[in-house]
């Protein structure tokens, strides 16, 4: 066999390897080749641009619609929306809230955040809270129960110890009762017609001996000098009627019967209306007045200052901190019911509002056909590697079948 004999025989598989392999990948190539469109005497080169670049759009369509008819239906939306809501972690997502919201608190850096708390405690204090106490005291049973409360633990059980009945005995007697108040009060009860009536009255009911004084002495005589001697011998009538309570012992008497005064000692219908008396009074002072009084304590309080000394406790507070993770869990806990029953609602709610397959679209139109290109081929790359290489192998096989007919030839 010569030289040009052997060169019929081993051209045909040499020769349809070489197109096969390059026209596969010749073909590969103007998938995404040339990037955009070439023109000759103003009408446009065939097969410029590629096939993807001159049908993006339409791809971009087609992948939007292969992905929300088949991948991101609304079932799978729901089901992606339970994994992603899991109590747990939606509990880890609040409970980072909370903490940011507690650091940013604890920041030193907080007269901003100060400022608006005090707004905000000025309001609920000043103006929110007045007119909720006023519509609540028109309620008959507005503080019913605390009030009955307060009196029967604290007005009800009030009494005065040694020190304290002794105290306002000393007062009652020298401010209230000194002896020229006391002077006065006598002058002013003996009038002529008094001292006639205690005069009539002692000679008609006393019987024995006192009648026998009372009817040949009487007592208008001495009721008509005692009041003479209060008015003309002012001096010595205070004297005479300091020296009378200490020789009587008002003071001790007094100071024990205000050590014994208690509301437990009173009947229990006058307790019960005293109870009532003071609670309706209370009532009726909110009504009246608690609006103005709250406001104007409004008006008198340092705000910032309050909220300063807030921020600085919760800050030193481990109670908040400690109480992070149980609320965050009941937040989450309600956030899971809530779910549980309208999730379906939501999310068809949702996917028009996000709009997903518009989005795939714009992000596939908006990609460079060379981005687009080098994904794809990052994707499928051995794939449309191993098909050029299918392209020369086939070539290859045709070119020997063609030799060995040549052979048999």
């Amino acid at each position: 066999m010569n030289l040009y004999t052997l060169w019929l025989l081993a051209a045909p598989p040499i020769v349809g390897g070489i197109i096969g392999y390059f026209t596969n990948d010749i073909a590969i190539k103007m998938l995404f080749r040339p990037y955009r469109a070439y023109y000759l005497a103003g009408r446009r080169i065939p097969f410029t641009p590629g096939l993807i670049p001159s049908n993006q759009e339409r791809l971009a369509k087609r992948i939007s619609d292969a992905i929300m008819g088949s991948l991101l239906t609304p079932d799978e939306l729901q089901n992606l929306a339970r994994k992603l809501l899991e109590t747990d972690r939606v509990q880890g997502a609040i409970h980072w809230l909370l903490k940011l919201v507690l650091e940013q608190i604890q920041s030193r850096n907080q007269d901003k955040t100060i400022k608006i708390l005090a707004n905000i405690l000025q309001d609920m204090v000043g103006q929110a809270f007045p007119r909720l106490l006023k519509v609540m005291a028109r309620r008959e049973d507005f503080l019913e129960q605390q009030l009955n409360q307060i009196f029967e633990q604290v007005i009800l059980e009030l009494r005065l110890n040694e020190a304290q009945a002794g105290q306002l005995a000393d007062w009652l007697l020298e401010v209230v009762l000194p002896p020229d108040v006391v002077r006065q009060l006598i002058v002013d009860f003996l009038t002529d017609r008094n001292i006639r009536v205690i005069d009539e009255s002692f000679r008609e009911k006393t019987t024995g001996t006192y009648w026998v004084v009372a009817n040949l002495f009487g007592v208008r005589n001495a009721l008509s000098r005692l009041r003479t001697y209060c008015l003309d011998e002012r001096e010595a009538s205070n004297a005479r009627i300091m020296e009378l309570i200490e020789a009587l012992g008002i003071h001790d008497r007094l100071r024990e019967l205000l050590q014994n005064i208690s509301l437990q000692n009173l009947p229990v219908s006058t307790v019960r209306q005293l109870r009532k008396t003071m609670r309706d009074s209370v009532r009726s002072y909110v009504q009246d007045k608690g609006t103005d009084v709250i406001k104007g304590l409004s008006a008198s309080i340092d705000w910032e200052h309050v909220a300063g000394l807030l921020l600085n406790r919760l800050r030193n507070s481990d109670v908040v901190n400690q109480s992070l993770e149980p609320v965050s869990r009941e937040f989450a806990i309600v956030l899971e019911r809530y779910l549980e029953k309208d999730l379906e609602l939501i999310v068809m709610q949702a996917i028009p509002i996000l709009n997903i397959d518009q989005v795939i679209i714009n992000r596939v139109k908006a990609t460079s056909s060379k981005d687009l290109e080098l994904a794809i081929q990052g994707i499928v790359k051995s794939e449309l590697q191993a098909i050029v290489n299918l392209g020369g192998i086939l070539g290859i096989v045709i070119g020997l079948l063609q030799s060995l007919s040549l052979l048999f030839r």
